[in-house]
């Protein structure tokens, strides 16, 4: 609030957060109309904001300096993809027929960026509810996360599924089944993992996700490809006996990887509603192991572990391979999110966090561990 004041010259009470998120299953299978189980964290974007009579967002990010949003120009600039300057033109472009005024925010967050936990879809959510605030416009968390996907998808130009918007915005452990994605049906999911003993985890592996927006959007492209072969657009839509039925024709017009890698979603399908029923039925050794036939099925069938023409450097492997031998045959570990660079994912026992920690961090680096609780 301080700094918002001494940065703008005025003062403002009004505050605002959003979470980041965390994958628990489902990898890459929200943008084929799958399932995924998802949660927020307690790590948190947050914002001073109040509205100005300039026409004009301008959001400072701590440490990062302005952003500088006009109200009069909200279309999609080919230029700013890939920058928070887009996501902000989009929400801004979403509510300005509701009479968006100008504001100004103060911004700061405990999100890393690249950490695999969604800061940007953090980041939508935040602006969204800004938005709301300012407009008294009434959005759902399903709206909002809908809008988020639509701003990364065009004004940012990541072609994201839904699964990260959704858990950004949702209170607790989510079941979501993305069949219809403009009516996604939700699910929560009760289940404590600190009383039932472990700690979650996320390592950051060291590689960043700059320069790998084509080994994403590989993924949909491939998939889609395949699907076009059954004159469909997503997985979801072709029965997976007759996807296998026709993976010899499948092999010559779209290639291995792309079999490969639609098996991977198939697979992780059934294991998300796998994964809910161990949850609810109290069996976590169940579910710790679906975890890792999931992260075992994205390395070697979806393949979103090491990035095309990357011999010398491959820091997700290496991370996941530690994180398998500190763990010692206990808990679980796995791919978190878009994979390539970023983060992976562990279930740690809670008595051996120390000692996890510390052979984790001995070779990706202090702070490399990231310890989150869900909601």
């Amino acid at each position: 609030m301080n700094r918002f004041a001494e940065y703008f010259g005025y003062e403002t009470d009004l505050m605002i957060k959003a979470p980041g998120r965390t994958e628990l299953g489902g990898n890459h299978t929200d943008h084929q109309h799958g399932n995924v189980l998802c949660a927020p964290v307690d790590l948190y974007i947050t914002a001073y904001y109040s509205r100005n009579d300039l026409g004009q967002i301008r959001i400072v990010s701590e440490g990062h300096g302005e952003m500088k949003v006009d109200l009069q120009d909200t279309s999609v600039k080919e230029e700013e993809k890939g920058t928070s300057e887009a996501i902000i033109r989009g929400i801004a472009d979403a509510f300005r027929k509701d009479g968006l005024p100008g504001f100004d925010a103060w911004m700061t967050s405990d999100v890393p960026a690249g950490s695999g936990l969604s800061s940007s879809a953090a980041f939508e959510i935040l602006l969204g509810r800004i938005g709301c605030a300012l407009t008294k416009v009434s959005k759902t968390g399903e709206e909002l996360a809908i809008l988020g996907q639509y701003v990364e998808n065009t004004y940012f130009g990541k072609p994201c599924g839904l699964m990260d918007q959704m858990a950004c915005a949702a209170d607790g452990v989510l079941a979501i089944d993305f069949e219809d994605p403009s009516h996604p049906v939700c699910r929560e999911v009760k289940f404590d993992f600190q009383k039932a003993g472990y700690a979650l985890c996320i390592i950051k592996c060291g590689a960043g996700h700059e320069n790998l927006t084509d080994e994403y959007a590989a993924i949909p492209e491939e998939l889609g490809k395949l699907c076009g072969v059954f004159g469909k657009k997503v997985l979801r839509e072709i029965p997976e006996e007759e996807f296998f039925s026709r993976i010899p024709e499948i092999r010559e017009i779209c290639g291995d990887r792309a079999v490969l890698r639609a098996m991977h979603v198939y697979a992780d399908n059934s294991r998300v509603l796998r994964q809910v029923q161990s949850l609810q039925d109290g069996d976590l050794e169940s579910y710790l192991k679906l975890v890792n036939e999931s992260g075992r099925s994205s390395w070697e069938l979806l393949q979103n572990v090491i990035p095309r023409n990357a011999a010398l450097h491959q820091e997700m492997a290496l991370a996941l391979a530690l994180a398998e031998k500190a763990l010692r045959g206990r808990g679980a570990v796995r791919v978190h999110g878009g994979g390539f660079a970023g983060t992976i994912q562990a279930y740690v026992p809670i008595e051996m966090m120390e000692e996890f920690r510390q052979q984790m961090e001995a070779v990706l680096g202090a702070d490399s561990c990231i310890f989150v609780n869900i909601g």
